[in-house]
Parts: structure tokens; C-alpha cells; sequence
């Protein structure tokens, strides 16, 4: 922590924050066993995690956790011992800023309120991960993940401005030969981008629709799998074709984040926190699909009610023979359901 601070003030990159990073109105801290009177065990020592993300070839997940609208910390889970570490800011190594890469970005930042995460996978545990971050600037933080062994360590590198007139930055993927993925959450219309260093921002064609939450890729590009929260459905969208080629598949749940599983069918992880057309429902923390991308058969897996420690689910990823969901709005741990 220390290095980093030593390193802003030395850049004169950001003005330091002059109140607690736990500042009126946030999250307090979790101190109780977040276990109790439930049938659902948890990974305990997040606060909000509402994104995860397994570095590749590790037992490793990268967790963003959430303390207001404008701070938060980054986590590294072990699947295997369920060790918990703070990553970012605390532990985090000293900026290195690429600014021939990242232009627009004016310099390192401290504090944010870290969203949805990707990576790109690179060699011999060193990877970069991407981070949307909301607060005092609207914009993907990017920093080099070094996880070749212990506790996996990151060094901010740049950002990316998030597009002008965009509503709110949610979620990331990374695509093949150095582009960037994008939603804009928008319940009133939001749609896709694509950034490259040599392009900025580019709006995708025809991508249109109400509400686009989580996002992956398949891995040659072709196709982006979108979580349509508003459509309460999975959407997959082609890339590079023209006409834009446009699929829904229904999964009957508010779809928040998408993640692809270790079987290579989709994870789709949402929740029902109000029902359509005020219409009665059955109303779930946190509902979890596998989706087939090729004949788009859909699996219901997990349907959770929630307790005192866990209120909203965003989340799911395969954690070994567990499924692992994580939450906002009140959720101080990662659920674990087996699978």
C-alpha cells in the first residue's frame, strides 16, 4: 500500500481521497460467521463480490468486492483452502504506466469501485486483467496479473475511458488480437462495444437490446453470449457478420453475469428481485443455468433463496465439483452449492 501511494504522489497522477476508504453510507465490515441457520456453505471474508473470475491454470479466483459506489476491494479466493487476500489496493505492487497503449488515461488511480473482470491469458502465469471501475472516473483499469506462483499479485498498467454518452460500463470480455468486449447496461436500450488501441471505441452493430448485463466470448470471436437482464434471457450475439445475427434463449431469471464453464457450455447467474408486470412470482437471491451454445438446451442448476449474509446473486462459476455464486446489495460471502 505504501508503494502505491508513494508512487501516485510521486506521478501527481490523482488527488489522494480525504475520507476513510469505508466512508459514510458503505458496507460495514463482516466479522460474524457468515454460516449460520443456513444449509449453504460459503467462502467467508468478501465483502459484495460481484464478479469472479478463475485465472487460468490456477486455483485462483479473482473476486471483486464492493464497500460503496465509489470504493472497493480486488480479491484473490483459493478454490482449494478458501484463503481470502486482498490484492488491490492493499498488496498490489507499484504502477507501471504503458501510456503508448492506454492514451486517454490520465494516470494511475487508488480508489474505485471495481465491477465486472476478464482476463487475457498470457504465458507462465503472467496474464492482464481488465476491471471496470466506477467512481471518481467511468473507466476499465487494467493491470498485469502475475499468478506464477503463491498468492497471485497485480500491478496497475492503464485504463480505458469508458465511451462517451454511455450509461454505465458493466461487464468485459477479451477478444482475440488485443480487443476488448463491452456492455452498456441500459434498461431503457443499451447495446455492445469494442475497443483496440489503434480504434478506441466502437459501437457493435445491430447489437442493440434492453438491459445488456454479462458478457463473454467464444474463443475465436465469432460470437459474444450476453446476459439480457431485462429479456430475462441469455443472448448471443455474432460478431463480424452481417446481417448481425441475433439469438434469445429464454431462462426465465433476471441474467446478470455470463461466465463460461469448465464443460464449455454458459453459466448464466441472476436472480428474480421483482416480478414482471407486478404480476405475483417466485421471487429468488440467486439462480444459476447452464446453456448449451450449440443447440442452446438450457440446464436449471441452483435456486436460492438467500439468508442474512447473502441477499443478491451476479454471479456463478465450476469451482472444481462446486458451483460458486457471488452477490451484492448485502453479500458478505461466496455461496457454494456442489454439483
Amino acid at each position: 500500500m505504501l508503494k502505491i501511494l508513494k508512487c501516485l504522489i510521486s506521478l501527481g497522477a490523482i488527488a489522494l481521497p480525504s475520507v476513510s476508504l469505508f466512508a459514510q453510507g458503505s458496507y460495514p465490515a463482516q466479522t460474524a460467521n457468515c454460516e449460520p441457520n443456513s444449509d449453504t456453505l460459503f467462502v467467508c471474508g468478501v465483502i459484495n463480490p460481484e464478479d469472479l473470475y478463475q485465472i487460468p491454470g490456477t486455483d485462483w479466483v479473482i473476486a471483486t468486492g464492493r464497500i460503496s459506489d465509489s470504493a472497493g476491494p480486488i480479491y484473490a479466493v483459493n478454490i482449494d483452502s478458501h484463503q481470502v487476500e486482498e490484492v488491490f489496493p492493499h498488496n498490489a505492487t507499484v504502477p507501471v504506466f504503458d501510456q503508448q497503449t492506454y492514451q486517454a488515461c490520465p494516470g494511475p488511480i487508488l480508489t474505485f469501485q471495481p465491477h465486472g473482470v476478464t482476463v487475457r491469458e498470457g504465458n507462465n502465469g503472467n496474464h492482464k486483467l481488465y476491471v471496470v471501475g466506477h467512481g471518481a472516473r467511468e473507466a476499465i483499469e487494467v493491470f498485469n496479473l502475475d499468478a506464477s506462483s503463491g498468492v497471485p499479485s497485480l500491478s496497475w498498467i492503464g485504463c480505458i475511458p469508458a465511451p462517451e454518452g454511455t450509461r454505465r460500463i458493466n461487464s468485459i470480455t477479451a477478444l482475440p488480437d488485443g480487443y476488448l468486449g463491452a456492455t452498456n447496461f441500459d434498461t431503457a436500450g443499451g447495446q455492445l462495444w469494442e475497443w483496440h488501441p489503434s480504434t478506441d471505441w466502437i459501437e457493435v452493430p445491430g447489437s442493440s437490446i434492453l438491459g445488456p448485463n454479462g458478457l463473454v466470448s467464444s474463443a475465436d470471436g465469432d460470437w459474444f453470449y450476453v446476459g439480457g437482464w431485462s429479456d430475462r434471457a441469455l443472448v448471443r450475439v455474432s460478431r463480424g457478420k452481417t446481417p448481425v445475427q441475433v439469438d434469445l434463449i429464454p431462462v426465465d431469471f433476471n441474467v446478470d453475469n455470463v461466465r463460461w464453464g469448465s464443460d464449455g457450455r454458459v453459466i448464466a447467474a441472476g436472480h428474480i428481485t421483482r416480478c414482471p408486470n407486478d404480476n405475483p412470482c417466485d421471487l429468488s437471491a440467486a439462480r444459476v443455468a447452464k446453456v448449451n451454445p450449440s443447440n442452446f438446451e438450457v440446464e436449471q442448476l441452483v435456486d436460492y433463496k438467500g439468508n442474512d449474509f447473502f441477499n443478491v446473486g451476479t454471479v456463478a462459476i465450476d469451482a472444481d465439483n462446486e458451483i460458486w455464486i457471488g452477490g451484492i446489495y448485502g453479500s458478505f460471502g461466496i455461496a457454494r452449492f456442489p454439483q
